[in-house]
């Protein structure tokens, strides 16, 4: 006895949904009646170019054909993977009259040998998706059109190595989404923005990448987003950094840059509670009377040189501090001299009164670290448990011996530490 086609609708159709690719779906039609027409109100379909090695005119003729039949009254997800044998947008002119999707995904082959660019349909622009509340494109080709653009009630955006006309482009697409909540730009070579501004007062979540590119020194970002509640910067440009209004409702935020410019940046986000950096200097880093009074976590990167006057200004200004986390990522930048650990320039009756948790990731044992861990056991009254991450493996004696670094005064001047640990780990 057949008893999944027992199973109610809801629950066939979520199995239907799934499946890795439409077609398959589609072919659920010949198993009985039941099946017969049981396919054409799944709510995501997924249509892979290179699924099966189909030609493009069959595949092309599968994606009309099968839009057309397509009877539910709403899409949940419509996911296009292009490029591997078409490379163009003609797939994508049926999917423009189902006006009740509500996650687009498109994303095309970057290895394609196709020159013809995806281009998303005009019906895409013009109202024709008022339903459409996530888009994520990457690798695509945006041009401008001459019809309005519209996204009444877009909340997620993510566009990855997407290409534009160009810095009015960029701005006019954004301004489309009056709504949006969610945005992700990966930026990529020639993309024709030189300026990326994003000025959206509705925007809770910003994650913006950029890698190095020649030739870019003189451009950047503007950032207006007054609602801002979690931030992500990977920026491996030279670019200058405008932030319009203070974010004053961010909670999380994480920069990892390349350029010294972080004074306004890093004034804008003293309302964070959970902080990552890894900045190239402490030098201006923010204006002076910054204090980051609602930070509670914070994780410094030792790539920088400069990683050690961030560590030290940072801690005078995070008079609620409870976590602090040491990571060295695995690139260094080149040969630059690191600075020495001075504890000289620090006032210990101010500092880390609230520190409940010390952690330090691949550890690697040099002075300058044994003299930072060493400090901060003695100075963080609070402190409730230090671990130690190595680097690499070490036996039982090693273990004891690196413990030694620090004199017992230091690991016991915490009324309230009740582990100190070393985590042994391989690389």
């Amino acid at each position: 006895m057949d008893r999944i086609s027992q199973l109610h609708d809801e629950l066939l159709l979520g199995i239907l949904s799934l499946l890795p690719n439409t077609k398959d779906v589609v072919a659920t039609m010949v198993l009985s009646k039941r099946w017969r027409f049981l396919w054409m109100m799944v709510p995501r379909l997924v249509y892979d170019d290179s699924y099966q090695k189909i030609d493009y005119e069959r595949f092309s003729t599968f994606v009309d054909r099968s839009l057309v039949l397509h009877k539910a009254p709403v899409i949940e997800t419509l996911h296009f993977k292009l490029g591997h044998i078409c490379g163009s947008g003609d797939t994508l002119l049926r999917a423009a009259e189902k006006c009740c999707v509500r996650q687009l995904i498109i994303e095309v082959d970057t290895c394609s040998n196709s020159e013809t660019p995806v281009v998303l349909p005009r019906s895409f622009y013009n109202g024709g998706c008022r339903m459409l509340t996530t888009l994520k494109l990457t690798n695509a080709v945006l041009v401008d059109v001459s019809t309005p653009i519209s996204f009444p009630s877009l909340k997620m955006l993510v566009l990855k190595s997407v290409t534009y006309e160009g810095d009015g482009y960029f701005r006019k697409l954004l301004s489309s989404c009056p709504v949006l909540e969610y945005l992700s730009v990966q930026q990529c070579q020639d993309d024709n923005v030189s300026i990326l501004s994003i000025r959206l007062p509705s925007l809770k979540h910003l994650f913006l990448y950029r890698h190095l590119i020649v030739g870019n020194v003189g451009e950047g970002f503007v950032i207006d987003t007054p609602s801002l509640e979690h931030l992500k910067i990977v920026d491996y440009s030279y670019g200058s950094r405008v932030v319009k209004n203070t974010m004053s409702r961010i909670i999380t935020a994480s920069i990892d840059i390349f350029s010294p410019q972080t004074k306004q940046l890093l004034g804008s986000l003293t309302s964070a509670k959970r902080l990552f950096l890894c900045l190239p200097t402490s030098k201006d880093a923010y204006p002076v009377g910054s204090i980051f009074r609602s930070l509670i976590h914070l994780t410094i990167c030792t790539w920088e040189t400069e990683w050690l006057n961030v560590l030290i200004h940072v801690l005078r200004d995070s008079p609620n501090l409870k976590t602090l986390k040491i990571v060295r990522l695995i690139y260094l930048r080149g040969e630059e001299p690191r600075p020495c650990w001075n504890e000289t320039s620090l006032v210990p009756e101010y500092l880390l009164p609230s520190l409940e948790t010390f952690e330090w990731e691949k550890y690697e044992r040099t002075e300058t670290e044994k003299e930072v861990v060493a400090f901060i056991l003695r100075v963080a009254s609070c402190l409730k448990q230090a671990t130690i991450i190595c680097s690499e493996s070490i036996d039982h004696d090693k273990k004891l011996e690196m413990l030694n670094d620090f004199p017992i005064s230091s690991r016991r001047s915490s009324a309230c530490l009740l582990a100190f640990c070393w985590t042994l780990k391989s690389e």
